[in-house]
């Protein structure tokens, strides 16, 4: 048995550190089959996240060569994948990392009970997570549906210390098969969008490491009042990252730790929002539906407006809205979008346009490259008002205040509006090579005029949310 090779089934986990399934493979000595399987669930990531995802692979294939291993890929079914590669290397197990949404749990399960019904061993390992979301519990046994307590909960709750990368790993005498990556074509939909999106990619576990000792190096010190200025460097963008599992949430939080024992300033705010994420995690665990329906049963008989013409204005990013409209185009040309502009986008969106939330979700699942099944589902479920948000349903964001008071010197809008910049930036321009064609714009058009008065907006808001709470 200490002979048969262990598969290792890579998905979301594209690292060598800080990885608690790798670093046990390892330890048991036996040969090891790196694999990664395009699957269906996997073909059915959003454009940019599939195309992101592709390039996740390709560092990490690189990464696994330096140690001595091969990353194997095949296309199908995961359960029949699995089957055929065990006969095929007379492997005696196959490991992974666990995932937590709905789709991949269902999957998983199946997996396992099929691997196990043909005698071959089936293990899960922690790693995406620091916690796992059924460990914390409530005084009464119960999950958190708000975050502060929540937060008072994981503040100071210990985290295992990150697992050290391997040096050195030992594979099969004989290497299975394995198709090519570039023959999948995982950044196909994406069209020319991707050339576009690609300098602003930051991929793999070495960048990641990079890009987290360059905000410790500096810009946490500011972190609690600059994650709110979308014109300003002033977050980690980490989130790109940490989805793909390009880097270990526990490394990252004990950096953090160490940057608070130091005394930096935004240490603590870091901190709280990792542990965002977690809760998102929790709350998907508990509560499955919350990413396709509303997670307060009561906000069913809302009347959302579905898809619609002011609906694809949101989308191109033409509300007429600057702020709303730049958030938008910054997701077209970099990829992701600043989580103050995520909030404003998404506001005016289920808001002022009485769009069922679902449509932005889905949209932001299609066009970020940090898309995360967790956070996506619960942040817009809490701007939307029908999630887990503590406060009333009447917040409802001003996207021209929201500007005076984030974006005051207008960086972030010149950034990325061309129509309204005298000489516009590259990146403004890149705006109108990133979109569809079809969408027919250019940057010599006049900007637009706003969809709907935001006071308007917002009395439509509020009189149709008083009337479900009535």
């Amino acid at each position: 048995m200490t002979e048969q090779p262990l598969i290792l089934w890579f998905r979301r986990d594209l690292r060598l550190g800080d990885q608690p399934m790798l670093a046990a493979a390892v330890a048991t000595g036996r040969p090891l089959v790196p694999l990664f399987v395009l699957d269906p669930e996997t073909e059915a990531l959003g454009a940019a996240p599939k195309w992101r995802l592709g390039l996740a692979v390709a560092a990490f294939a690189r990464a696994l060569e330096e140690i001595g291993l091969r990353l194997i890929l095949r296309r199908g079914s995961a359960l029949a994948v699995l089957q055929a590669l065990v006969a095929e290397a007379g492997a005696g197990g196959v490991w992974w990392s666990r995932l937590y949404d709905p789709a991949s749990v269902a999957r998983d399960t199946g997996v396992k009970a099929g691997l196990k019904a043909g005698g071959i061993e089936a293990r899960s390992f922690a790693g995406h997570l620091m916690h796992e979301p059924w460990e914390i519990e409530t005084g009464q046994g119960g999950f958190y549906r708000v975050f502060t307590p929540y937060w008072r909960a994981v503040r100071d709750r210990g985290v295992m210390a990150p697992a050290v990368a391997p040096v050195r790993a030992v594979g099969p005498a004989v290497w299975p098969d394995s198709d090519r990556l570039a023959d999948w074509r995982m950044g196909a939909a994406m069209n020319r969008g991707a050339a576009v999106v690609l300098p602003y990619q930051s991929v793999g576990e070495a960048a990641a490491r990079a890009r987290l000792a360059a905000f410790l190096g500096g810009p946490v010190d500011g972190y609690t009042a600059a994650r709110d200025l979308p014109g300003t460097a002033g977050t980690s963008r980490l989130s790109e990252n940490l989805t793909y599992g390009e880097i270990g949430i526990r490394e990252v939080w004990h950096a953090g730790l160490s940057a608070r024992d130091q005394g930096r300033a935004g240490a603590e705010s870091f901190l709280r929002e990792l542990a965002w994420r977690e809760f998102a995690y929790h709350l998907m665990h508990h509560t499955p539906q919350i990413t396709t329906t509303n997670w307060k049963p009561e906000w069913d008989r809302f009347p959302w407006r579905g898809d619609s013409p002011e609906a694809l204005r949101w989308k191109q990013g033409m509300t007429g809205e600057p702020f709303v409209d730049a958030a938008m185009r910054e997701m077209y040309v970099t990829g992701t979008m600043h989580n103050r502009a995520r909030m404003i986008a998404g506001s005016y969106l289920t808001k002022h346009l009485l769009t069922h939330w679902k449509l932005g979700a889905d949209w932001f699942a299609d066009c970020l490259t940090d898309w995360d099944p967790a956070s996506n589902a619960m942040g817009w479920q809490w701007i939307a008002g029908s999630g887990p948000d503590a406060a009333p349903y009447f917040r409802v964001f001003n996207p021209s205040g929201q500007a005076e008071k984030f974006d005051a010197d207008r960086r972030y809008r010149t950034r990325f509006l061309a129509e309204l910049a005298r000489d516009p930036g590259p990146e403004a321009l890149a705006y109108f090579d990133a979109v569809p064609r079809s969408w027919g714009l250019h940057p010599g058009q006049p900007y637009p005029s706003p969809v709907i008065d935001l006071a308007e907006g917002r009395a439509r808001a509020l009189a149709a949310y008083g009337a479900r709470n009535s």
